[in-house]
């Protein structure tokens, strides 16, 4: 399937899904040809955190994997998120046409930080994107939201471009307080980017109930949630940064679902997580969209 790559598709999309999603977030009210117009300029965007998995043969074998993968999907852009240790590696073995993240920072310039590694350096060697927030440093690390909300905009400053994580656990989920979770998490955000800042930010929701666990929020949960941070966006930044700013989703994404979950209008991309272990199957969501 092929998306965002044609206002005709894209009408003809918004036709199947009964235009039940048009109207909602920041395209309430705005003419069908524009909204069309405002998700076509939203990059797909598809990012694999391999999180802290990996042998030098299995990084080597992921590698060559998706270097001989047959992408089909132009319009797409892909982000590979190896462990800090097989960085270089990565950075110099991967194709080009690919690019590489890290999935963390350190908020502070060069120095005497044992174990850390700042922005600077990962700047200086050459990587553009870092992945920040993610539920499992929330909950194992001790990162608040003000946290990572002071993390993505160092990184910002410093040249990178952010895949930051909200999302919200099963408690919440299931005591209908998933946008209040979502509040709290994007309010530091707003509070400290500018709307320039924005531009090199990517928000990635992952459903903290999904991650790892086989579950998958239906379609119709994910757009729902999706176009509520759509909407606090346009609410509480500006129109622009609610109609350019690419959201992903993220929560046991795999080969099978992604293709129903990339028709959804408000979803710009994929976070996955196991399944960008496998060469085969990260190829085959890549063409999903």
């Amino acid at each position: 399937m092929t998306r965002r790559t044609g206002s005709g598709f894209l009408l003809l999309t918004l036709a199947v899904l009964g235009l039940r999603y048009a109207f909602v977030g920041s395209t309430n009210g705005i003419p069908r040809s524009q909204r069309v117009a405002m998700e076509a300029e939203r990059k797909f965007i598809v990012g694999g955190n391999w999180k802290a998995n990996g042998s030098p043969d299995s990084v080597k074998k992921l590698v060559e994997e998706l270097n001989e993968g047959e992408v089909t999907s132009k319009d797409v852009e892909v982000v590979c998120a190896p462990p800090f240790v097989f960085l270089s590696e990565v950075q110099g073995t991967l194709r080009k046409d690919y690019a590489v993240a890290a999935q963390n920072l350190w908020d502070k310039d060069p120095g005497a930080w044992t174990g850390e590694t700042p922005a600077q350096m990962l700047a200086d060697m050459g990587i553009k994107w870092v992945v920040l927030g993610h539920s499992e440093r929330r909950e194992n690390c001790g990162e608040t939201s003000q946290i990572v909300a002071e993390k993505t905009k160092f990184a910002v400053d410093k040249g990178l471009s952010t895949l930051t994580c909200i999302g919200e656990k099963l408690d919440a989920r299931e005591s209908g307080k998933t946008f209040d979770v979502l509040d709290e998490q994007l309010k530091p955000l707003a509070d400290v980017l500018s709307e320039e800042d924005w531009e090199k930010v990517v928000l990635a929701y992952e459903p903290v109930w999904a991650i790892g666990t086989g579950k998958v929020a239906t379609p119709e949960q994910a757009e729902e949630t999706h176009a509520y941070i759509r909407k606090w966006l346009k609410e509480n930044v500006s129109d622009k940064v609610s109609d350019s700013v690419r959201i992903q989703y993220g929560g046991s994404v795999n080969d099978k679902n992604a293709a129903e979950l990339g028709k959804q209008p408000n979803i710009d991309g994929f976070l996955v997580g196991g399944a960008s272990l496998k060469g085969g199957a990260f190829t085959t969501i890549i063409n999903s969209v």
